[in-house]
């Protein structure tokens, strides 16, 4: 089968110790299938499975290295593999200056793949550099790692990947209602107190329902005070969110408060819901203290 799938097959490698899994983990959070220590003939046949369901995955990303020994040698019939079934792979190339490749195996303590050919870990360094030099030559992007953080490494591949220019896409927000009588959630990275907003609770009629009702949501939302502050939480959401994303956080905890988290912070946190929904955000939600408010 020849893929036609638009969304971008990515081979992750380089040098041992460089950050190939930190990587794989950073296309997995962005909605990447991912594998990683697979053999490259295998590659192009996996791919073409893959590519062959309607998956929802924005890309699929394949790490490989010396670990399997017949990588370089099997590299060319892999490229030869993809060729024929229509994909071109993006290689994303990772090194590392040599003190900090050994300065991070000797924080691990994990033995080099090299090593037990009888070499040193520096000499199975450089061997392992000159292997892989004709994958290197072929890379889409190479990056040194020496000096990078997990957030500088998602920094950079979102900016590579055309597919990832939505940096929403690959944002997760997870909110919370809460009531202040039970606690502020730990979990919590941006905790807002609605208490300022109409009380349905006061309302004999209103109080045994919550905030997932029409009702409350339109007495807490639907007077000037509440109408005005939705709007503009709207607008600074969807403001600071990308902000957030740009350096290199994929997730986000709301922890949204009333008194008893039943009614005003459900209504909001409703109406979070819809809006980052609509604008493509990848949202949960959860009522932690709605039962008991």
């Amino acid at each position: 089968m020849t893929s036609t799938n638009p969304f971008p097959v990515v081979i992750v490698t380089g040098l041992s110790g460089s950050g190939k899994s930190t990587a794989i983990r950073v296309f997995e959070d962005l909605g990447f299938f991912c594998i990683d220590g697979l053999p490259s003939e295998m590659s192009p046949k996996l791919a073409d499975l893959i590519l062959s369901f309607d998956t929802k995955y924005r890309g699929l990303a394949l790490g490989m290295d010396l670990r399997q020994f017949e990588f370089v040698d099997g590299w060319g019939k892999a490229l030869e593999g993809f060729a024929e079934l229509g994909i071109t792979p993006q290689v994303l190339f990772l090194e590392a200056k040599m003190a900090e490749l050994v300065r991070r195996y000797a924080t691990t303590r994990r033995p080099h793949p090299l090593e037990c050919r009888n070499l040193g870990l520096e000499q199975a360094l450089e061997m392992e550099k000159k292997l892989l030099e004709p994958v290197r030559r072929g890379a889409v992007l190479v990056l040194d790692t020496t000096d990078y953080s997990i957030h500088d490494l998602r920094r950079v591949i979102q900016a590579k990947w055309s597919s990832l220019e939505d940096v929403s896409l690959g944002m997760r927000v997870h909110i919370i209602t809460f009531g202040f009588k039970y606690g502020v959630p730990s979990e919590a990275d941006l905790v807002f107190d609605l208490r300022f907003l109409p009380n349905p609770y006061f309302d004999k009629s209103l109080r045994p329902m919550s905030g997932l009702d029409k009702a409350v949501s339109d007495y807490v939302l639907g007077n000037p005070t509440g109408a005005g502050f939705i709007k503009r939480f709207h607008e600074f959401l969807l403001y600071l969110l990308p902000l957030y994303a740009e350096e290199g956080r994929y997730r986000i905890t709301l922890a949204l408060g009333c008194t008893g988290g039943r009614h005003r912070s459900v209504s909001v946190a409703e109406s979070v819901l819809a809006t980052l929904k609509e604008k493509g955000y990848t949202v949960s939600i959860e009522h932690r203290h709605m039962e008991l408010g």
